[in-house]
């Protein structure tokens, strides 16, 4: 039996109405349970997501593993597991998962940008001159280069502790990076709400390397909030860099996470 556990990250993930959506459209058909008070998170000492723990018929947990990846070796255990119960029909051959878009795994290989945050409150590498003006809004310009992993906004913003606001249309958010795919974790800070964005690689539209969630021009949309997968580069992946340019006010960025 598998058991999903949402404990938020952000406070967008606190809405009931983020989850059920999020639920429907990766497809999720195990039963959740909301730790929005962070009660199963505290009792197991987490502190990463996505973590994983394995239970036997007991109740014992037998095997866990923090963050993404190593699917064999979890499938491993799995099969011990029903094993010792058992089941019978498991058969020998791993399971092939056909996974797309965001749910596809990590190019581990070229995977040279961690996670990163906008809001204050984790961000490394904020590369715009004289830094960040906390809670209050504030015109942003960008440096002339960036080094890699390090980004910078342009326009109008308020950079808050888990994300940042943009207040005018034309703002901007530009990323050095080294990967296959690039996600951002956005949204309309309005409900109901749309943003027009535009995404460039190196000055020009992404083409055959577009994300799911744009097209090959690098426009879209950004109004629930969600993980928006941008960009997945095609053949050899090089250094890069990546600019977004908000045709509407009123966007909320919170997270950079690469694949």
């Amino acid at each position: 039996m598998i058991i999903g556990i949402h404990t938020p990250e952000f406070d967008i993930e606190h809405d009931l109405d983020n989850v059920g959506l999020a639920i429907e459209n990766l497809r999720v058909d195990y039963p959740i349970a909301i730790d929005n008070d962070y009660a199963i998170w505290d009792a197991f000492g987490n502190r990463c997501w996505p973590a994983f723990y394995f239970a036997d018929r007991h109740g014992q947990i037998r095997h866990h593993h923090f963050g993404e990846g190593k699917y064999e070796q979890s499938e491993g255990v799995l099969r011990r597991l029903l094993t010792e119960v058992g089941s019978g029909g498991i058969g020998d051959d791993l399971v092939s998962a056909q996974s797309c878009g965001v749910e596809a795994p990590a190019d581990w290989d070229s995977l040279r940008s961690p996670e990163n945050y906008l809001g204050y409150g984790r961000s490394e590498n904020f590369a715009s001159p004289d830094g960040a003006v906390l809670e209050t809004p504030h015109v942003y310009v960008a440096p002339a280069r960036l080094a890699l992993n390090h980004w910078a906004l342009l326009g109008e913003w308020t950079v808050r502790v888990q994300s940042a606001v943009l207040h005018q249309a034309e703002g901007r958010i530009a990323y050095r990076f080294h990967a296959r795919d690039l996600h951002l974790v956005m949204g309309a800070a309005t409900p109901g709400a749309s943003v027009r964005f535009r995404v460039h690689l190196d000055g020009r539209p992404p083409g055959a390397a577009h994300g799911t969630h744009v097209d090959g021009l690098g426009n879209g949309r950004a109004r629930q909030p969600q993980l928006y997968h941008l960009v997945r580069q095609c053949g050899p992946v090089t250094e890069r860099t990546f600019e977004i340019v908000f045709f509407d006010p009123g966007v909320q960025v919170y997270a950079f996470s690469f694949g």
